[in-house]
């Protein structure tokens, strides 16, 4: 079992002259759905509205067969109002309710996983952040954690703050994948890579910078690699970085590398196994963003 905590949402993109198109998405969300394109038993603990989008939501993880704990609620779903300028990158308005019900630690989604992932939205926003990381902590001793902080900068009132809080998620963590914009508005006096290091540093076994089309940089104990990514047209990059992180989970599930009993062969992992890694990867996004919406790869595609 892969388990998921994280917000689920609708985007609602605009670009040009057509009118707008509406998504399901959320970075865990569709980490979720791209774990089970990906042909892995998948869990997403999340929340949204007894709503139209919300049963959008639900149509969504029902058809890609994500199970689900949460589920809906008396609150709104939550959007996100993307505007696309002409390359496909999206500027997002958000209008965002997160809270979590208080979950027993024995809850099978999480008693059962060998991997949970979070990040985003959910690990930021209260009232519910502080909950996800009570499920991270009774998570860890038995599961691998990863971690995506995936920043909305429009969201965070205290920089100082937020920096704080993602830096207590990456001690959590072994799997960490950022953004290089993610990084650099974070530490703005440094280096994407440089950040990259700080952070393997703080206890992760493996801290990934990705570089949009300059391709991912990643980093273990052992050394480092840079792969490129792939060429392709792209339609926007809607959910790029999440198809990324669900296809590097994957490619750690198939080399026997999740669950707490492989921690120090996760933490032993050579640059040579790295770069396979990141290659697969890249290869999921780039055929995420040669398609409208965050629309993640089967493993059919990528290979």
């Amino acid at each position: 079992m892969l388990t998921v905590i994280g917000e689920a949402l609708v985007d609602v993109l605009s670009g040009g002259i057509s009118a707008p198109r509406s998504f399901v998405g959320g970075s865990p969300l569709n980490v979720a759905v791209g774990l089970a394109k990906l042909d892995h038993p998948v869990t997403l603990i999340g929340r949204w509205g007894r709503d139209d989008y919300g049963a959008m939501i639900e149509h969504a993880l029902t058809t890609h067969d994500v199970r689900y704990v949460g589920g809906p609620d008396e609150l709104a779903t939550s959007t996100a109002r993307g505007i696309l300028d002409p390359v496909g990158a999206a500027t997002y308005t958000f209008d965002i309710h997160w809270d979590l019900p208080e979950l027993p630690a024995d809850t099978s989604a999480l008693a059962d996983a060998r991997l949970v992932h979070t990040g985003s939205l959910a690990t930021l926003l209260e009232p519910g952040a502080h909950k996800v990381r009570k499920l991270i902590e009774a998570a860890r001793p038995h599961a691998t954690i990863s971690y995506d902080p995936n920043i909305r900068p429009s969201l965070i009132t205290d920089h100082a703050a937020a920096v704080v809080n993602v830096e207590s998620f990456v001690r959590l963590s072994d799997v960490v994948r950022a953004s290089d914009s993610d990084l650099e508005w974070l530490y703005p006096h440094r280096s994407a890579a440089d950040t990259a290091t700080a952070w393997l540093d703080m206890g992760p076994a493996m801290v990934v910078a990705t570089y949009g089309s300059g391709g991912p940089l990643g980093l273990v104990k052992a050394g480092s690699a840079r792969t490129n990514a792939p060429v392709v047209d792209v339609a926007d990059t809607v959910g790029a970085g999440d198809s990324f992180m669900a296809a590097m989970i994957s490619a750690m599930e198939v080399r026997g590398l999740l669950g707490s009993e492989q921690r120090e062969k996760l933490h032993a992992l050579n640059p040579a196994t790295l770069t396979e890694i990141l290659d697969y990867a890249a290869k999921a996004a780039a055929i995420t963003v040669s398609r409208p919406g965050a629309n993640p790869p089967t493993r059919s595609e990528i290979h």
